[in-house]
């Protein structure tokens, strides 16, 4: 049994800020983490870490999948400047800084990667912030947070680009904000209400039943459905994006979630990877959000699949000792390729196996039910 840092988290203005203070627990079991698995995280970290370039950024300006290189580490218990990988994760975090742009705006890839890059990444600091109080790290963050409120769109949605307009994009857009917002939270920084229930309701209206029916229609309840792309597009990416929100933002009663764990527990029972073939289960967007709700809702559908995807994690890794350019990766099956398909990968593959080690202050403190109330109004409502 594991020894973890577990941290108590108090409501402490209506806006819903939280306030931290670390004790010490431990893991749920040896089904959690088994030996392998933890053999599989250190070759992934050992990857991270020998193929990091002098600047930080795995040979990629993109500063989402920077930040989740630094974030594989932190979520495995290693921060900036202390032990065996804290110089790892400074270089990775300082390459980020050093990018931020004056607007807060975390982008220096295409336009088109604005609101995706700029999520991800203060999602990240947001959470070695948490496990830090880094001054520079606060400071950045602040600017984050602002720019993401100024952004949102009219109808609660976020576009590609950093700019406000009627409507969103996607359900895609909308997630990358959510976990910056809550992990900002989670660290103390203040969320404008009105921000998070236009985003809840963004999140509904994303909802389709296999009826037809959307959103929220009464009739939208009966019958299976899952969270879409656009409104009419499924995929199980989109499913667990959904349920990741809607518990982010406290709504744990949402009965759209249920729905969503059912299509997402469906596709876990499919996997069927081959041993040693570097492919990441499903592709690497997909399994970041599929690890995170599963974890995030706990309980049966946590204990039956997480088990599958920690099992196919190790099954597929790299293992080419000679090879060091390749041994203990993995690497995106679908988006990016080259080497930063391979930071991709395998920052996702040892976030996931790093989950029920709980170091992040976001896996910390299970449901806090005043969420709903902090964010509250009637568009926080489960309906």
């Amino acid at each position: 049994m594991r020894r973890r840092f577990r941290w108590i988290l108090v409501i402490c203005t209506g806006l819903g800020i939280l306030c931290c203070s670390p004790q010490v627990s431990r893991a749920q079991g040896d089904w959690e983490i088994t030996p392998e698995s933890e053999l599989a995280l250190e070759r992934g970290l050992a990857w991270l870490a020998r193929n990091q370039t002098s600047q930080g950024n795995w040979e990629s300006n993109d500063l989402g999948l920077v930040s989740l290189g630094a974030l594989a580490f932190l979520s495995a218990g290693h921060l900036p400047g202390r032990g065996k990988y804290g110089d790892t994760v400074d270089r990775a975090l300082g390459y980020v800084l050093q990018n931020v742009k004056p607007s807060g705006l975390l982008n220096i890839a295409d336009g088109q990667r604005d609101m995706y890059n700029h999520g991800l990444a203060a999602f990240a600091l947001g959470q070695a912030y948490g496990m830090t109080d880094d001054p520079e790290l606060g400071r950045v963050l602040d600017k984050a947070l602002k720019l993401i409120a100024q952004t949102q769109c009219e109808d609660g949605g976020w576009d590609y680009r950093a700019r406000r307009q009627q409507r969103g994009h996607d359900l895609s857009l909308v997630v990358m904000q959510a976990k910056a917002l809550r992990s900002a939270v989670d660290s103390g920084f203040e969320v404008r209400g009105d921000v998070i229930r236009l985003a809840i309701r963004s999140v509904r209206e994303h909802y389709k039943a296999d009826s037809g029916a959307r959103g929220f229609d009464e009739q939208a309840r009966s019958g299976p459905g899952q969270f879409t792309y656009d409104g009419n597009r499924t995929t199980l990416a989109m499913a667990a994006c959904g349920v990741v929100c809607l518990q982010e933002f406290g709504q744990y009663d949402d009965w759209r979630i249920e729905k969503n764990l059912d299509a997402i527990s469906r596709e876990i029972e499919r996997l069927r990877s081959p041993r040693g073939n570097g492919e990441i289960p499903f592709d690497a967007y997909t399994l970041y959000y599929v690890g995170q709700a599963l974890y995030q809702v706990g309980g049966p559908a946590w204990r039956k699949n997480y088990p599958i995807l920690r099992d196919q994690l190790v099954q597929t890794q790299l293992r080419r000792p000679e090879n060091p350019g390749e041994d203990g990766s993995w690497r995106d099956t679908r988006w990016v390729h080259g080497k930063p398909g391979q930071l991709y990968g395998t920052a996702v593959g040892c976030f996931v196996l790093s989950i029920p080690n709980r170091y992040l202050p976001i896996l910390q403190e299970g449901k806090i039910e005043g969420l709903r109330e902090s964010f509250g109004g009637d568009a926080a409502k489960p309906d």
